[in-house]
């Protein structure tokens, strides 16, 4: 299994993914992961992972608490499909990819800027390998 974490838009603070960069790399011990941004006008998640779940961050998603969320990576491991996370930018994700999307989760029924929705998106994902392999992160 490997984990994609992608973002539309540059951030607009030079050091906005630096926590979120933190998370990945750390989350890396577990699994390979990438965090990059792309360009929804040039990229084709569907041609480019086509037997990845694609997992998009959208406020009417489902809500999930830490615990939902590692028992979610659980069953995403057992599966061992790669995954593919997608934040939207400022003005969300595009029309036609929501609809396409296997899920679509809500971090939180407040608004929140994208580079933090990286970083606590990044953190979860963290928190849930460290939860499963009884890391004493999560206490």
């Amino acid at each position: 299994m490997k984990l994609y974490v992608y973002f539309i838009g540059k951030p607009k603070e030079a050091h906005a993914n630096g926590l979120a960069e933190e998370y990945i790399k750390r989350t890396s011990r577990y699994c390979a992961t990438e965090m990059r941004e792309i360009r929804p006008e040039r990229m084709d998640l569907w041609a480019k992972h086509p037997s990845a779940r694609k997992v998009f961050l959208d406020p009417g998603g489902k809500p999930m608490d830490s615990a939902g969320f590692a028992n979610w990576m659980a069953r995403a491991e057992v599966e061992a499909r790669d995954l593919v996370f997608l934040i939207g930018g400022h003005d969300g994700l595009p029309p036609e990819w929501a609809a396409r999307a296997d899920a679509l989760l809500s971090l939180s029924a407040m608004t929140f800027p994208h580079e933090l929705a990286r970083a606590m998106l990044a953190e979860q994902i963290y928190r849930a390998f460290a939860t499963l392999r009884g890391h004493p992160y999560p206490r």
